[in-house]
């Protein structure tokens, strides 16, 4: 049984123990990162394919008629053709999970950070403005708490509700957006344009799909409050840049927090890279990568393949119901 990891530099620097991955499989190609056009060459001959965000079509898939498994290295599974995989026999795996600690940490590191001022605060300290004024103290940048405001979530699962644990420790009122592109009333939830004017922060945490691309818009900004803070950790489509940078511009948001974007990594031209955006703190997709979540993660594949080659579903995600 051949196996092949397609870019396991995306997920191990060097600080990883790959050992019980390594051991799941008899033979294993490992490669740093893959390039379209060695896509299908590496895939060719294989029976199991790692890739956490190497694109598999259904083009590709129909041209490896060894390959029985795909587990991504990941939880979102948009870089995959399921509906091609399943009708192709092939088993396609994710992880679940493994990053909640890691990416709950570093919404509230945005949202903190946000509300604190930090980064200009910090800059006035490194450059003199601080040595340069009378007081003891800079005021020059509002600072809020999040003590008694509002934090709306969109998207309800372990990382959404790991999020709103830490929220309720630090005084915030959580409110829960209804599941996007669902006809039936939850209780205890709110649809989303409902959601939205009543929050003074916003955290997404939903997969990108086609009810979910550009869920976050023009539209719905403008119905947040004045001043709101916008974190997303989740999958860049899901807000609109262009209209999240003109919503800064214009004031109407206090701040936003993004560490993913639709692009990735990004063309210079993308509207969040522009200069002049005031209150954004742009990070590049590392909310899950603490190291002891990558260990998680390589230990979650290896565990994905030793159910199947056990003859049993684990994480499938194009499985029959």
């Amino acid at each position: 049984m051949k196996a092949v990891f397609l870019d396991y530099a995306s997920i191990d620097t060097g600080d990883l123990d790959k050992a019980r991955l390594a051991a799941a499989a008899p033979h294993w190609d490992w490669h740093d990162a893959t390039d379209p056009e060695d896509i299908l060459p590496r895939i060719r001959e294989a029976q199991i394919v790692v890739s956490n965000k190497v694109p598999l079509d259904r083009e590709t898939l129909q041209q490896a008629p060894e390959l029985k498994l795909i587990c991504i290295a990941a939880t979102g599974t948009d870089k995959i053709d399921l509906q091609s995989a399943r009708e192709l026999g092939i088993q396609v795996s994710n992880v679940v999970g493994y990053a909640t600690p890691a990416v709950v940490q570093h919404v509230f590191s945005l949202l903190l950070a946000l509300t604190t001022r930090l980064i200009p605060y910090h800059q006035d300290a490194r450059t003199g403005a601080w040595q340069a004024q009378g007081n003891f103290c800079l005021l020059n940048h509002p600072i809020s708490e999040l003590a008694g405001k509002t934090l709306g979530i969109v998207g309800y699962g372990e990382l959404g509700r790991g999020v709103a644990k830490v929220a309720e420790c630090f005084g915030m009122n959580v409110r829960v957006a209804q599941r996007p592109g669902s006809g039936e009333s939850q209780p205890g939830r709110l649809p989303l344009h409902e959601l939205l004017p009543g929050v003074d922060a916003l955290s997404l945490h939903i997969p990108l799909a086609e009810n979910t691309r550009n869920l976050i818009g023009a539209a719905e900004l403008a119905l947040i409050r004045p001043g709101a803070f916008l974190i997303n950790t989740a999958r860049g489509g899901i807000v609109n840049e262009q209209a999240l940078a003109d919503s800064l511009r214009a004031g109407h948001l206090g701040g936003a927090g993004m560490d993913v974007l639709s692009q990735e990594p990004p063309p210079d031209d993308n509207p969040l890279l522009a200069k002049d955006i005031p209150n954004l703190i742009l990070t590049p997709h590392t909310a899950w990568a603490s190291r002891e979540a990558r260990q998680r993660l390589l230990e979650e594949v290896a565990t994905n393949i030793l159910a199947f080659r056990d003859g049993k579903s684990r994480n499938c995600v194009n499985c029959e119901t």
